[in-house]
């Protein structure tokens, strides 16, 4: 069979759409995988056949609108989520031609898609065929965001004699079921497994010395979002916890803000490190709440202290953080007294670590994407 998979919208998504491909082609189906061209190289070095379909990048879609005029930012939980919708869907309307082109020339089987790679639906739809969707991370789809894509997509709709996104023959889920919300809609829950690059280890990555370990990442978005570089990680490192050595402070980032993280402080470990295989020897997490992110650290029962970058990205974690695993604060810009506050009580605190470990091992009893494939061919 011939599995068409439609990826994009930063590097997050591609991490968390190509365990599901691998598994496809481990079970002996084609695959190819659309996506914008800023992806190519990524899911390439992933192992995966990929297609551009457009040069249109993710910043300029969600920053910009469709004549190229900048968009106001937004600033309420609401107008951020309705903002993220609209630009995934014009980054999905861009695709769209291309991922045509492609269907047309190699006549898939099944198309496959993140919640947000709304290319897929308006593909399967024209060319009749099975649709599947997926979870990026924790499941937070609102209202707002679907209705502000929906929007969006009205001209691509419209051409399609649609006035609403098709729903798909199968969604798949990776949440937890104790932190699944519940106005979720019915899914195929599917384990989540790690789909980042990898490169050679040093002993210090997958094992840690006799001090509690802290691992402060920004995710794959401070490549684009300066309030993810030095503006980030500057006011956690000159913490006077994270300063006096009781610690082991280690900064998983990319490289040129690597270096200059290890130019300032030279006590610190930084430098781009594969999360999933640090992240087992992580006693506690500081991060921008980017759900790829949450997802590894889940995965590996992490205790996570979560500082948005945005207001949005509380919204999946308020379960998480009910259950115990995580605090979620109002935001990256907290007094330094009041983030050491919270990494020495998750640090002292082992209900922490528990309760982490219990959603892990929820994960791990999820059905797995090999699993997953099997009932996906069950639709064709």
């Amino acid at each position: 069979m011939r599995f068409l998979f439609i990826a994009g919208g930063g590097a997050a998504p591609v991490h968390a759409g190509a365990p599901l491909a691998s598994a496809a082609r481990t079970a002996g189906h084609d695959v190819i995988v659309a996506a914008p061209e800023e992806n190519i190289d990524l899911i390439n070095g992933l192992g995966l056949p990929a297609c551009g379909v457009t040069q249109l990048g993710m910043a300029d879609a969600i920053l910009k609108d469709r004549e190229g005029n900048w968009l106001a930012m937004p600033t309420s939980e609401d107008t951020e989520m309705d903002f993220a919708g609209r630009g995934f869907a014009r980054l999905s309307a861009a695709s769209l031609q291309g991922t045509q082109e492609l269907a047309e020339r190699w006549k898939p089987d099944v198309v496959i898609g993140g919640e947000y790679n709304l290319a897929a639906p308006l593909v399967a739809h024209r060319f009749g065929l099975p649709l599947v969707r997926h979870t990026w991370a924790i499941y937070d789809r609102t209202d707002v965001d679907w209705l502000g894509a929906t929007d969006e997509l009205r001209p691509e709709l419209g051409q399609l004699g649609l006035d609403a996104i098709p729903d798909a023959n199968m969604f798949i889920d990776i949440t937890p079921p104790s932190v699944r919300p519940d106005y979720a809609e019915p899914a195929q829950p599917m384990r989540w497994t790690a789909g980042n690059p990898q490169i050679p280890l040093q002993p210090w990555m997958y094992a840690k010395g006799d001090r509690p370990r802290v691992l402060i990442t920004s995710g794959s978005r401070s490549v684009f979002i300066p309030a993810l570089g030095m503006d980030f990680f500057r006011p956690l490192l000159d913490n006077p916890l994270l300063g006096k050595g009781d610690v082991e402070v280690v900064v998983a980032t990319s490289e040129p803000l690597a270096s200059q993280i290890r130019a300032e402080y030279p006590d610190v470990k930084a430098g781009f490190v594969p999360l999933d295989v640090i992240a087992p020897t992580t006693d506690v997490a500081v991060h921008h709440g980017g759900g790829v992110t949450v997802m590894t650290l889940l995965s590996a029962g992490v205790p996570q202290l979560v500082l948005p970058e945005i207001l949005a990205s509380a919204i999946p974690m308020r379960g998480v953080d009910e259950y115990g695993a995580s605090v979620t604060m109002a935001s990256h810009h907290e007094p330094p007294e009041d983030v050491a506050a919270e990494i020495s009580k998750m640090l002292a605190e082992p209900s922490y670590r528990e309760r982490a470990r219990g959603l892990a091992d929820e994960i791990a009893a999820l059905p797995a994407p090999a699993e997953v494939i099997k009932a996906i061919e069950a639709l064709v």
